[in-house]
């Protein structure tokens, strides 16, 4: 019984060690191909940037992606502007209300539309609607060795298919955000004065003193960097697309989860810079409280 047990018990200990071995291995794994992902797409980007600074695609080339990334997105850009600026009145107006201060309701609505919710929310459509699509069309095309025959005449793919795509993302998602804005401002409008029945002239006068025009420059200028980051992400997970239906439904879901990420983190780190500079320079801007 003595040396059975002690069998046992070595036994054990060995299950354990290659238990914490491989657990070690797996996360060792995960950290090479995470750096692998960055350096790969970092060179990805470089090369995205040279052929900017080269050469520009022909317009018949940017016009689909123009029109496939702009004006095909507006009206669902236009109708999640409209419902976001219901909802945040409905959600905003009873704690006001409880704080006498639903007459600042507009400045509250109009506010974080422009600042946050109208450039997040429209590159978050964006990279569901565009991002996904571009990503599986590029990896359908890798699977079928359209991007092989690309390079085989002599052509590059980042310059045809990638490059329009990119220029289409970053152009057109600053007017996208505007359209949430506005829909999102008109929404708002509209359920507060004729549903909760605030008053319209302190709402827009409200709205005149505590939005400024940096609110709104600061949530355009932030949607260059998200359509930027949308357009990398997806093309490049487009191109390392892993052979198989399975591999293109994998890449369109990993582009759409990454950009999103992705935005959160460039607006978190784009906000807290702007506004920090902001305040410093301009110390008597007016606050809401």
């Amino acid at each position: 019984m003595s040396s059975g047990s002690t069998t046992a018990r070595n036994n054990g200990r060995q299950s354990l060690t290659v238990a914490i071995a491989d657990s070690v291995a797996d996360w060792g794994g995960a950290v090479i191909d995470a750096v692998e992902t960055i350096g790969d797409l970092s060179l990805f980007t470089v090369r995205v940037f040279s052929w900017l600074m080269l050469r520009l695609p022909k317009a018949e080339t940017l016009l689909p992606n123009f029109y496939q990334v702009g004006v095909l997105s507006l009206p669902v850009i236009a109708l999640t502007g409209t419902f976001i600026g219901m909802v945040l009145a409905v959600q905003s107006y009873f704690t006001f209300r409880d704080l006498d201060l639903e007459t600042r309701l507009g400045a509250v609505i109009n506010m974080t539309l422009v600042r946050e919710l109208g450039p997040v929310l429209a590159a978050t459509m964006l990279a569901g609607r565009v991002g996904s699509a571009m990503a599986a069309e590029l990896g359908t095309m890798r699977v079928t060795e359209q991007i092989d025959a690309l390079e085989s005449m002599g052509s590059d793919p980042i310059h045809f298919l990638v490059v329009p795509r990119f220029l289409a993302c970053i152009l057109m998602i600053p007017t996208l955000t505007i359209m949430a804005d506005f829909m999102g401002v008109v929404g708002g409008y509209v359920y507060s004065i004729h549903i909760l029945n605030i008053n319209e002239h302190h709402y827009w006068k409200n709205s005149e003193t505590f939005v400024q025009n940096f609110d709104l420059f600061s949530g355009i200028f932030k949607s260059f960097f998200f359509g930027g980051a949308i357009a990398l992400i997806s093309c490049y997970r487009g191109f390392h697309c892993t052979p198989g239906a399975e591999g293109v439904g994998r890449a369109a879901t990993a582009a759409f989860v990454w950009s999103f990420v992705m935005i959160l983190a460039i607006d978190l780190t784009l906000g807290r810079m702007m506004y920090t500079i902001y305040y410093e320079w301009f110390p008597n801007a007016s606050k809401l409280f």
